[in-house]
């Protein structure tokens, strides 16, 4: 299956088919894929969260508001995080990455109010959930992106002050039933003249 064909396949699940494990292989593959995603000066101010236990999925579902039911049907709970600490993302940075790198972030993002240093961190997280969603398409899995979730009790069920929860992609396979789908709900989007321009 083409890239283009896979994009075109791929929908916000809704239903999940619980029968249906992902092979670890392809969880392995993932993980991989998640730690090459991009970001800018290479600065990788995220964590990334793999929650396949039933017990502990179901705590993030009932932080989760209506996408309870979709977490606890899926095969895996994928937690992105960004940083949130930037002393410890300074730290970071000046122990793994080139002079250069450094001394952009200090001359146009360390003067930046720290509200707004947070908010390029997540910025960059965002590329990534882009790059894992693409992934999931290509390889054949389906899922959920949900923003739908209460960060704060997330946070506390991860247990590390150093990172902050922006977004839970479950992972698995669609149930047949699920209406959601492409077949059963064609995709709308807006005409591709109005969106993409050649110059």
């Amino acid at each position: 299956m083409s890239f283009l064909n896979a994009m075109q396949e791929r929908y916000t699940t809704k239903k999940y088919d619980n029968t249906q494990k992902i092979a670890s292989e392809k969880i392995e593959e993932l993980k991989e894929i998640l730690l090459l995603s991009p970001s800018s000066i290479n600065s990788q101010p995220w964590k990334f969260t793999f929650v396949s236990d039933i017990t502990t999925k179901k705590k993030f579902a009932e932080a989760s508001f209506f996408n309870a039911s979709k977490i606890e049907e899926c095969d895996t709970l994928v937690i992105f995080s960004r940083i949130d600490s930037v002393e410890k993302f300074e730290k970071q940075i000046a122990e793994t990455l080139p002079e250069g790198a450094v001394g952009y972030y200090n001359g146009f993002l360390k003067p930046l109010p720290e509200e707004e240093i947070k908010s390029w961190f997540a910025n960059q997280m965002y590329l990534a959930l882009g790059v894992f969603l693409s992934a999931c398409a290509a390889m054949g899995i389906d899922a959920t992106p949900m923003e739908g979730i209460e960060p704060e009790k997330y946070n506390a069920i991860l247990g590390d002050e150093n990172y902050h929860s922006l977004v839970g992609v479950c992972i698995g396979y669609r149930d047949e039933s699920d209406g959601n789908m492409p077949s059963k709900n064609p995709k709308s989007r807006r005409p591709i003249n109005e969106v993409v321009k050649s110059i």
